[in-house]
């Protein structure tokens, strides 16, 4: 899509100007930023084959690269314009007083790029809450938001407010998390500064008497690889029946994502497998960037639960994060229900035992890039995608 590829902000009333990024720049970028997103990564336009895509980066007047995005770009049926998104991203400094400084430029450049509207999702953190206080709040109709928060991100609150004075609004509001493409609530286990005898103890007492019955049972902890990625959707698929969700991605999703992620880094991507008595009983998978590791997905058979080999997955999984020198062993999502009688409440249950924290993030925001058509497509978009 060469007609997207950025030519520059050459306006004298902007300090810094946007320009494209070759994925080595982009890469190089990243590796000064080691908290930034997956999703931020040039291999991920990969992963997203039906999305066209560019990296930008910010350059300060002296030619230092200051900040940089992958963006992503859908057309919208029947114009030749499109929808811009940035997943978890852009990686910039979100903590600059003046906003504008960098997002003026990006706005400017998606606009010339065709873009009618941009959803974005800032990195700072907005409330978190410790395992302990959510335990001991779980009852009917509860949710998260309804116990007040172990920390609130001052920064978070900053950057929601400062987006809110711009135009920006919240996909789905504050409450409507599921107007997001990516979780706002996740779960993280901290690892930095901790030693893995102290990550054990973390763990509640079920976990504990979980991960060694697993042990004691036999249950092998092993390193698959492109091979097993079939058994591994199979059992996606068994999970998805059983927990009443569906992810709706192929096998061929699955294959590319590890085959991309892994050329860009070789074991960028991992895939565990919980062997029991030869069979795959359980499989998850892992990737990590820099100083942090994600969980991303995971799949179990219906049969011989009781040997727990999904425990066993995850704490060696922390393990590897922690010895990867990760600060952060991301769970990915969670549900803010606390109600122990919604069926999704188990899966938070699961995660909270590890002792972690639940973590709002600031959601994705949208907005329309200005101007009459392009105001007048974004309300059109936003229909059309309500009546999916």
């Amino acid at each position: 899509m060469s007609a997207l590829l950025a030519t520059g902000d050459r306006r004298h009333d902007q300090e810094l100007r946007i320009r494209g990024l070759t994925a080595a720049e982009h890469r190089a970028f990243l590796a000064t930023r080691p908290g930034a997103s997956f999703l931020q990564y040039p291999s991920w336009a990969g992963v997203k084959d039906r999305w066209t895509s560019e990296t930008v980066g910010w350059h300060s007047g002296s030619g230092e690269l200051t900040g940089a995005a992958l963006v992503l770009y859908r057309q919208f049926p029947g114009t030749r314009k499109y929808f811009a998104y940035l997943p978890e991203g852009p990686v910039a400094d979100w903590a600059d007083p003046d906003l504008d400084g960098w997002l003026g430029p990006l706005m400017a450049h998606l606009r010339r790029a065709g873009a009618f509207a941009v959803r974005i999702g800032p990195s700072p953190a907005y409330r978190r809450w410790d395992s302990g206080r959510l335990k001991a709040a779980t009852g009917p109709g509860r949710t998260v938001s309804d116990v007040l928060a172990s920390e609130v991100d001052p920064l978070g609150a900053a950057v929601a407010e400062r987006l809110r004075a711009r135009g920006w609004h919240r996909c789905g509001g504050d409450g409507g998390e599921d107007a997001d493409a990516q979780p706002r609530h996740v779960f993280q286990v901290p690892l930095a500064g901790r030693t893995p005898d102290q990550l054990w103890s973390g763990l509640n007492q079920e976990w504990r008497r979980n991960v060694r019955r697993a042990e004691k049972s036999g249950v092998r902890i092993v390193i698959g690889g492109e091979a097993e990625l079939p058994e591994f959707h199979r059992l996606l698929r068994i999970t998805e029946e059983r927990d009443g969700f569906r992810l709706g991605r192929s096998l061929a999703y699955y294959q590319q994502q590890y085959a991309v992620l892994n050329a860009e880094q070789p074991g960028r991507m991992r895939l565990y497998l919980a062997v029991h008595q030869g069979e795959i009983l359980a499989a998850h998978t892992m990737i990590s960037t820099g100083r942090r590791v994600w969980y991303q997905t995971g799949a179990s058979a219906d049969h011989r639960r009781e040997v727990r080999p999904s425990n066993a997955l995850q704490w060696r999984m922390m393990l590897d994060a922690h010895g990867l020198g990760a600060d952060v062993h991301d769970m990915r999502g969670v549900p803010s229900t606390l109600d122990p009688d919604d069926r999704p409440f188990g899966l938070l249950r699961w995660k909270l035992g590890t002792g972690g924290q639940v973590v709002e993030t600031l959601g994705e925001w949208e907005t329309s890039v200005g101007g009459a058509t392009n105001n007048t497509l974004y309300r059109a978009f936003q229909a059309y995608l309500a009546r999916r």
